[in-house]
Order: C-alpha cells, then sequence, then structure tokens
C-alpha cells in the first residue's frame, strides 16, 4: 500500500509530536521531514488508515502509527532509546514492536 506524505491539516494534528522531535535536535527543512547527518531520518505518512511516522534504522525504515497517543509515545521512547540525549547515528536491528526490543 502506497502512504502519501503527511499535509499541513495532518501535521497539524502532530503539533505536540513535532515539537518534541524538534527539541531533540534533527534538521527540518520542510514540515515533517528531519534530517540527520545529511540523509532523510524521520517523515510522516498519512492515509485512511491513519498517521505513521517513518524513522530511518541503518539502511531500513522502522514505521510507527502515531494516530493515538500511545503510538506517539512508543515512537518518542524509541527515538530516545536509540538516539538517547545526544542523538547518535547507530545501527540496530529491526523489531516488530517496542516491546521487543532489548533493554
Amino acid at each position: 500500500m502506497s502512504h502519501k506524505h503527511a499535509g499541513p491539516e495532518a501535521l497539524g494534528t502532530l503539533s505536540d509530536l513535532l515539537s518534541a522531535i524538534r527539541a531533540r535536535g534533527p534538521r527540518e527543512p520542510r514540515p515533517g521531514v528531519f534530517y540527520r547527518k545529511g540523509k532523510a531520518w524521520l517523515h510522516f505518512h498519512e492515509d485512511k488508515a491513519g498517521l505513521f511516522a517513518d524513522v530511518r534504522v541503518s539502511e531500513g525504515w522502522e514505521r510507527f502509527c502515531v494516530t493515538d497517543a500511545d503510538g506517539r509515545t512508543n515512537l518518542l521512547a524509541f527515538i530516545d532509546r536509540i538516539y538517547g540525549g545526544t542523538m547518535r547515528w547507530c545501527s540496530y536491528l529491526r523489531f516488530e514492536s517496542v516491546d521487543e526490543r532489548p533493554a
């Protein structure tokens, strides 16, 4: 299934999440599209199933449903777990859910 990039209205519903991501320091050349070290790092999609965030992990992408508060919390926890306070660029294995990641 193809997802279109989230438009202004969809991004408007994510304003608190976007503020939290911006506070972590990535570059945002366009609203809702974040870069780290010259590479696309995080962006948002919308479709009739909801809103989704794709985060670059190593050479692939990890997708999170961010339609609800739980999904947004999971995304921020994932970002903080992988990148920590400094948002270091790391390679991690892909997992099916946040709960399956090692402690």
